[in-house]
C-alpha cells in the first residue's frame, strides 16, 4: 500500500469557556457516547493479541530510508511503517536513557514522574506498561533491560545491591534475558564461543567491529527474542529492548563497513550565538563532537552502521512472527528512548534542548485496523502516548497518571476530537552536581535551577531554563536551530503556551472525584476487595 499522510488540525484542548457553555447540554450525551465506543474498542482488543514492544535506545528519528534520509537504509523498518502507521515527528520526553523512559513506560512528563537522571528512583507508586499488562492478563516479559531506578522505600536496607545501580527491571516484568550495561550474558556467549572477552562489557561493545555480526549483542537478544516466541502459547507481551545504536560507535561486523565516511552527510554546525550550556556541553569530554572532519564522518558511518544492523536484526524478528503464523495477531510498538546529536551542533550523545537528542523513530502495526496501515501521521506524537495505546489495545482503561493520548484514532485511520499543537521534551543536569555537596535543605535550592523544558511547534522552539533564561528559535526560517527569534511577543507567546502546558498536566491522581453522594466523578485505582468492605 502507498504511504498516506494522515494529519489533524493541531489544537490544545478546547477552551475553559467554550467548555463551559457546552457543559450543561452535552456532558451527559458525550460521556454515554465515550463510554459506549470505550467498551466498544476493550471488547474487541481482548481478543488474543500479542504485543511486541520495541526500544531501539538512542535511534534518531530522521534515519529512516522510508522517511528519506540520503544514506541510511532500514528495509524492515520500512516494511513495518507499510504495514502499519508510522509517526514523522514523534518524540521523546526526557534524556538520558532513564529519563526518557521512565516517561515512555509510565505516560508522564519528567515535571511528574521526577525521574531526572540515571539513578534517580523511580516512585513506586506510578502505574507502568508492565503493571498495566499484568492488569490485561498478560505475564510481560522482558528481553534486554528498562534502566529504572528502584524506590528505596521499596527495597531492604542500605546493603540491598538495588541500590547500587541505576539499571533495575521495571516493576512487574518477567525477565527471560537480562541485559544491562555490563552486558553480562552476552559476554558469557562469547565467552563460550572461544572469544577473548572483556571484562567491562562496555569495551566488548566497543569491539564489536571485530566480530561476525551474528555474534553481536544485537544478534544474541534476537536469538534469545525469537526462542522465547517459539515456546509461547498463549497470547504473550513482550518487550524487546536493544542496546543498538547506542554508543560505543562501533558497528558489528560487515556493518561497520557498510557505509562509505566519504558520503555521509555532515552535521549541522554550531551557531555562531551560543546559549552558555551549548558552550559547556561543547566542552565537555563525554559530549563533544570530534575536532576534526574525518574523526566526524568515521562516527557517523559507525552509527549507521549500527542502526542497519538492528534493522537487521528485526527482519529476523519479522520473519519469525511470520513463520510462527503470529504476524497478523501481534501488535508491533517500535521507538526509542532520545535520539542522538550525531556531531549537530558541535555534540554527539544526547543532551540539552536540541531536537536531535528528541527526534526518535515511531511506528506501530495493529493488525486489526489495517485501513490506517501505510499511513503517515505528520501531528507532533510523544513517548508519554505509548503507555495510553498500549492499555486501549489491551482493553485496560488508561491510567489516570498518564500525560500522554491513546494513539488509537490514528491507528484507526480517524481523527482524534482534538490533538496538540505541539512537542516538549526536559533535560535535568542536577546529578553532576549531588555527589559534591550536600544541599541542605530547605534552605539551599540550587539544584532545582539545573533543569531546561522545550516546547516546540511547526513555527517555533521555546526553551525555559531554571536559572530564567531562555532561548527562543525561529524555525520557520531556519529549522536547524541556529537562528533566534528577536521579536519579545512572539517569546511571549511560546513562553505562556509552556505555562498552561505544565499547569495542565499537575498531578491528577484524585482531582477528577468530589466527595459526595458516595463519591462522585473519576475515581482512583481501588484496591483488590475494596468494594465487598464496609
Amino acid at each position: 500500500m502507498s504511504s498516506q499522510k494522515f494529519s489533524v488540525r493541531a489544537e490544545e484542548p478546547p477552551s475553559l469557556w467554550r467548555r463551559l457553555e457546552a457543559l450543561c447540554s452535552r456532558e451527559s450525551t458525550n460521556r454515554d457516547r465515550l463510554t459506549a465506543r470505550n467498551r466498544s474498542a476493550h471488547k474487541t482488543a481482548a481478543g488474543p493479541m500479542n504485543v511486541l514492544f520495541i526500544t531501539l535506545d538512542q535511534f534518531r528519528g530522521d534515519c529512516l530510508s522510508i522517511a528519506g534520509h540520503p544514506v541510511v537504509r532500514t528495509p524492515n523498518l520500512d516494511a513495518l511503517a507499510r504495514q502499519g502507521v508510522r509517526l514523522s515527528r514523534h518524540y521523546s520526553q526526557a534524556a538520558p536513557c532513564s529519563p526518557g523512559r521512565a516517561c515512555l513506560y509510565t505516560g508522564t512528563y519528567m515535571m511528574t514522574n521526577r525521574v531526572v537522571a540515571n539513578g534517580t528512583p523511580l516512585d513506586d507508586r506510578f502505574d507502568n506498561v508492565a503493571r498495566a499488562a499484568r492488569r490485561a492478563g498478560y505475564d510481560p516479559t522482558l528481553i534486554g533491560y528498562t534502566d529504572q531506578s528502584i524506590d528505596p522505600r521499596q527495597t531492604c536496607g542500605p546493603r540491598d545491591e538495588r541500590l547500587w545501580t541505576y539499571q533495575g527491571v521495571l516493576p512487574g516484568f518477567s525477565v527471560e534475558l537480562d541485559l544491562r550495561e555490563d552486558q553480562g550474558a552476552w559476554c558469557s556467549w562469547l565467552r563460550q564461543l572461544g572469544y577473548d572477552v572483556p571484562v567491562d562489557g562496555n569495551d566488548a561493545v566497543a569491539a564489536e567491529s571485530s566480530r561476525p555480526e551474528h555474534h553481536s549483542v544485537s544478534a544474541f537478544l534476537t536469538d534469545r527474542l525469537i526462542a522465547w516466541l517459539e515456546r509461547q502459547e498463549k497470547p504473550w507481551f513482550a518487550h524487546a529492548s536493544y542496546y543498538r545504536p547506542h554508543p560505543p560507535y562501533a558497528a558489528a561486523g560487515r556493518w561497520s563497513r557498510a557505509h562509505d565516511p566519504d558520503a555521509v552527510p555532515l552535521p549541522i554546525a554550531p551557531a555562531d550565538k551560543r546559549h552558555p550550556f551549548l558552550e559547556a556541553a561543547m566542552q565537555h569530554p563525554d559530549a563533544a563532537a570530534p575536532a576534526s572532519e574525518r574523526a566526524m564522518r568515521r562516527l557517523i558511518a559507525q552509527y549507521f552502521g549500527m542502526v542497519s544492523e538492528v534493522d537487521d536484526q528485526l527482519g529476523r524478528v519479522w520473519e519469525a512472527l511470520r513463520r510462527l503464523n503470529q504476524w497478523d495477531d501481534t501488535m508491533v510498538v517500535v521507538t526509542a528512548d532520545h535520539g542522538e546529536q550525531l556531531g549537530d551542533h558541535g555534540l554527539i550523545q544526547k543532551l540539552g534542548f536540541l531536537e536531535s537528542s528528541y527526534h526518535v523513530v515511531g511506528i506501530i502495526r495493529d493488525p486489526r485496523h489495517p485501513v490506517a496501515h501505510g499511513h503517515v501521521v505528520d501531528a507532533f506524537t510523544e513517548n508519554v502516548d505509548i503507555l495510553p495505546t498500549i492499555c486501549e489495545a489491551m482493553g485496560v482503561d488508561v491510567p489516570a497518571q498518564c500525560d500522554g493520548l491513546p494513539l488509537t484514532p490514528f491507528l484507526r485511520g480517524e481523527t482524534p476530537p482534538w490533538w496538540r499543537g505541539a512537542a516538549h521534551w526536559e533535560f535535568d543536569w542536577r546529578d553532576l552536581f549531588i555527589p559534591y555537596g550536600s544541599f541542605p535543605w530547605p534552605w539551599d535550592r540550587s539544584l532545582e535551577q539545573h533543569h531546561l523544558s522545550v516546547l516546540r511547534n511547526h513555527e517555533a522552539a521555546y526553551v525555559q531554563f531554571g536559572d530564567g533564561s531562555w532561548c527562543c528559535f525561529d524555525l520557520a526560517a531556519d529549522p536547524t536551530w541556529r537562528t533566534e527569534h528577536i521579536d519579545p511577543a512572539t517569546a511571549l507567546r511560546l513562553a505562556q503556551a509552556m505555562l498552561v502546558w505544565r499547569s495542565s498536566h499537575a498531578d491528577r491522581t484524585l482531582t477528577g472525584m468530589l466527595l459526595a453522594d458516595g463519591g462522585i466523578g473519576r475515581w482512583p485505582s481501588m484496591p483488590d476487595g475494596w468494594h465487598s468492605q464496609g
